[in-house]
């Protein structure tokens, strides 16, 4: 059964809510996937930063097997010998005091949302259902109702009113604009370090260092969505680290799947995170025993192979390269550590063709906004897998150059 025949199945039976190039991947490892026909590719893309260690990583694979040997889940309805284990990693890693385990990245903001809303009624004397919190424009934290309901994207919303209360938004960068919304009913900020679904936009030096002393000043709650930046994505192991900025709440998700299961957390002190009480909120699924062991195997990947000091390194060689390309569809290069963007500029056309080009050539990415090609491999790459992906690269970059000097020419 060759590519058309999976593409065709999935078209009929499945809702049309993605729109993926048309590669179909059949086995993957490390860096690189094949499809149906065998023909081989370097992902770029990382899943969206859940495949930080790459494919399979063997460590995380082998602690996934052996979990599934014994118990996979058992609810919270009891205790689980991995789950307490786990939740002590995660904290001491990230140096918090206590740990909520979910399993998508959208489960997780939506906790911190509950748990920033109950810390402000009950602790902060915010009359109640009155709180109000301040997001950025351009912002990406998920797919729910309530999280589309302050998405500025006009997609995300489009359909599905009426919508959750309580958000304002602020220009991405602004924190002059953030001190300027905060009321008396105020209860805090949700911020990515860096917007990747947004473009990857990375904010100016020192926004989130002025985030973090206006939270303070005002007794709100900072809240870090690093759902996508953290597990050294950026080249720290939480993009909060580059300023020193550590939030009241942090969240996570993605890559502490290790790439082979979906596992996500918030995190906060003992201040915040205990005005949860039993009943208050919970998952059937939310710290099973196999998430938990995966997550323990990623955090250990994550610190022996040092795969934020990876990223730091080549992802500053990736881009330094990238922007010794001399194309003129390049309207800027952007990024940090292996989060980069490249953004074409609106007279070439959007983003997408070039990735399907690069698909071509056997290099996996995926637009963004319309005009960013991302490019987001997993933290294992090596230079020269680097290199291998950049000339093909630059072959697809420069071939507007090449037509648009042709055309100018005649």
């Amino acid at each position: 059964m060759n590519s058309q025949f999976y593409i065709d199945i999935e078209y009929t039976y499945g809702a049309h809510n993605y729109k993926p190039l048309p590669v179909v991947i059949d086995r993957a490892e490390r860096v690189w996937v094949w499809d149906v026909e065998g023909k081989r590719y370097i992902d770029m893309l990382s899943s969206y930063s859940a495949l930080n260690h790459g494919h399979r990583h063997p460590k995380i694979v082998k602690a996934l097997m052996d979990q599934l040997q014994k118990v996979t889940l058992t609810s919270r309805a009891f205790h689980n010998s991995v789950l307490g284990l786990f939740e002590e990693k995660l904290a001491k890693f990230a140096k918090y005091d206590k740990v909520l385990p979910m399993n998508t990245g959208a489960e997780a903001v939506e906790s911190a949302l509950k748990i920033a809303r109950k810390w402000a009624y009950y602790k902060r004397g915010i009359p109640m259902n009155e709180g109000n919190i301040i997001v950025a424009e351009g912002n990406f934290h998920g797919r729910t109702i309530t999280i589309v309901s302050f998405s500025t994207e006009h997609q995300y919303r489009d359909g599905f009113g009426p919508y959750t209360p309580g958000f304002k938004v602020a220009k991405f960068g602004d924190a002059e604009e953030v001190e300027r919304l905060i009321d008396d009913r105020t209860l805090g900020i949700l911020i990515e370090p860096i917007q990747g679904e947004g473009g990857v936009k990375v904010p100016p030096q020192g926004y989130l260092t002025k985030l973090r002393e206006i939270a303070t000043k005002h007794r709100i709650l900072m809240m870090l969505d690093e759902i996508q930046t953290g597990l050294g994505r950026t080249g720290k192991m939480f993009a909060w680290q580059w300023e020193d900025a550590k939030p009241d709440i942090l969240i996570l998700g993605k890559a502490l799947g290790g790439g082979v299961y979906p596992v996500s957390a918030v995190l906060a002190s003992n201040e915040v995170m205990d005005v949860l009480k039993p009943g208050d909120h919970g998952s059937t699924f939310g710290g099973n025993p196999l998430a938990a062991a995966v997550g323990m195997a990623a955090i250990d990947v994550l610190v022996e192979e040092k795969l934020d000091e990876r990223a730091r390194t080549l992802g500053e060689y990736f881009m330094n390269q990238l922007k010794l390309i001399k194309s003129d569809c390049i309207k800027e290069i952007r990024g940090k550590g292996l989060l980069i963007g490249v953004e074409i500029k609106k007279e070439f056309g959007p983003a997408r063709p070039f990735c399907e080009k690069l698909a071509k050539l056997g290099v996996l990415c995926k637009e963004t906004h319309e005009q960013v090609i991302r490019f987001a491999p997993p933290l294992v790459i090596e230079k020269e897998e680097i290199d291998w992906a950049l000339e093909r690269i630059e072959k697809v970059l420069m071939e507007p150059s090449y037509e648009h000097k042709v055309l100018k020419l005649s």
